[in-house]
């Protein structure tokens, strides 16, 4: 079964300096919580584009693991798409929106997950969606921080 991550966040910047800052696989590091022990092992700089592989290294509920994902759709200034194709879900797709507004950027993530071992994976869908809700929380706030200081 699949399930549905959608976060928002409008930023009172121009939707180019905003799509620059997550065009940089650098930057994934600096916006994901410390105690997942991210690790980005592609070789910097990436260049980010339709058919880029990133490959990470992290640990999840204590469990490291290695994480490919392929950059699926590249559409500057407005969005990118990324998809796993190595990791802890059995889908992993998560796309990422950039909107002008009046106020600035409007920043809208919708990821589309799959847990492993489906239908018996699904028991811990609990945990993992507040899991997910709390990297994404810390993500915000770090996203904020980065780019208005």
């Amino acid at each position: 079964m699949d399930h549905v991550l959608h976060t928002t966040l409008e930023l009172a910047l121009p939707v180019e300096d905003v799509f620059s800052f997550f065009a940089e696989a650098g930057n994934l590091q600096r916006i994901t919580p410390p105690e997942l022990g991210f690790e980005i092992l592609t070789p910097q700089p990436v260049e980010m584009r339709r058919g880029t592989l990133l490959e990470y290294r992290l640990s999840l509920f204590g469990v490291p693991f290695r994480w490919r994902t392929e950059i699926a759709a590249w559409d500057p200034p407005h969005g990118f798409i990324d998809v796993q194709l190595s990791g802890p879900y059995a889908v992993w797709e998560h796309t990422h929106a950039f909107a002008p507004t009046e106020a600035g950027t409007l920043i809208d993530d919708q990821v589309r997950y799959r847990l492993p071992l489906s239908p018996l994976g699904d028991a811990a869908y609990p945990l993992v969606r507040r899991q997910l809700a709390r990297i994404f929380a810390y993500r915000q706030r770090a996203v904020t921080a980065a780019l208005l200081g």
